[in-house]
């Protein structure tokens, strides 16, 4: 049996507004989602033996969502992921966005989506949010209407995206959440064994923007179409960790694209999209700067992130652009 509460999780400074706090539980899963920048705050699921522990990284209160995270979480928007020098081209009008990632545009910008409080609507299995981004809010063109939607059905909680704009516009929204399996407190992810399904990855420059090639993963590090281990995955290919985009056959209805799994507590994590890329990110930015519950550090490689979303800079991509912008009163799910 599915159920939902509501409560209020703290208030934003100078009269900001307040912050909720949404909890969906089953026999299997609990979940709590917040209002600012839709985040989820915690996720508990059972080990073999049928413990409860959260296996999402985050803060214990209001003020770490606050400060300076990395995007722990959060609803990412309007575009996930980087854009190269934050410029694009669209109708014949070249836009320039905020920069916050070296030369580039990362998340949607200086104050993308992940730092809004969104209106809620409980629902009988979950919760909906809504924002309307307003006409060049970080230089997007377009009032933007965005709803996000959190739905609990037994283990499988479902993430749905609709937007709708007034302008054609680049939109990719996805979900940046951190996983750890090995739950609370766990250090690092080097015990997990990650497996994607996908042929092929896009390599990337100095800046991480992908360099317009789609690389086959068969013989790389790259493919792990098979599970690998991540840390002997790690040294055997000498890598610092992952932080790419892997190209997914892209369907109308969910499929199957990710798993991870932590063979000591048994926890498993499956993935499915509509999406035509998922991003797996290992956690390499994170350096112990970070207390978080508990009054945990999160090291590098503390937990690791599985974004289904379109193609990083795909705006500046012709071949990718059918997917990627959303046309005036378009809807994207």
């Amino acid at each position: 049996m599915l159920e939902v509460k509501r409560e209020t999780f703290g208030e934003w400074p100078l009269g900001g507004g307040t912050v909720e706090k949404f909890l969906l539980r089953s026999d299997t899963v609990k979940v709590e989602i917040i209002s600012l920048g839709c985040i989820i705050t915690s996720l508990e699921t059972k080990d073999r033996d049928g413990k409860f522990s959260d296996i999402v990284l985050g803060f214990d209160h209001l003020e770490g969502y606050i400060n300076k995270h990395p995007y722990f979480g959060a609803i990412i928007g309007r575009v996930a992921n980087r854009i190269a020098k934050g410029k694009f081209v669209v109708e014949g009008h070249e836009y320039q966005l905020a920069i916050n990632d070296g030369p580039n545009s990362l998340h949607g910008g200086v104050k993308g989506f992940d730092k809004a409080i969104w209106s809620p609507e409980v629902l009988p299995d979950g919760v909906r949010f809504f924002r309307i981004s307003p006409d060049d809010e970080e230089g997007y063109p377009g009032e933007l209407k965005v709803w996000i939607s959190y739905t609990l059905k037994d283990g499988e909680l479902t993430i749905n995206y609709r937007a709708q704009t007034s302008k054609t516009t680049p939109v990719n929204l996805t979900n940046h959440a951190y996983f750890n399996l090995g739950g609370k407190g766990s250090s690092n992810i080097y015990d997990h064994e990650f497996t994607i399904e996908a042929d092929s990855y896009l390599p990337l420059d100095e800046t991480l923007i992908p360099t317009g090639k789609i690389t086959p993963v068969q013989d790389t590090a790259f493919d792990l179409r098979k599970p690998k281990e991540l840390g002997r995955h790690l040294q055997k290919f000498h890598l610092n960790g992952f932080d790419h985009n892997f190209c997914l056959a892209q369907r109308k209805e969910p499929h199957f694209c990710a798993r991870a799994y932590h063979p000591p507590s048994g926890r498993m994590m499956e993935v499915y999209t509509t999406e035509p890329g998922v991003q797996f990110y290992t956690g390499n930015f994170l350096d112990g700067t970070l207390k978080g519950k508990g009054g945990h550090v999160y090291f590098k490689h503390s937990g690791f992130c599985l974004e289904t979303q379109n193609w990083p800079n795909a705006v500046n991509q012709i071949s990718n652009l059918h997917t990627y912008i959303l046309l005036p009163q378009g809807m994207e799910g």
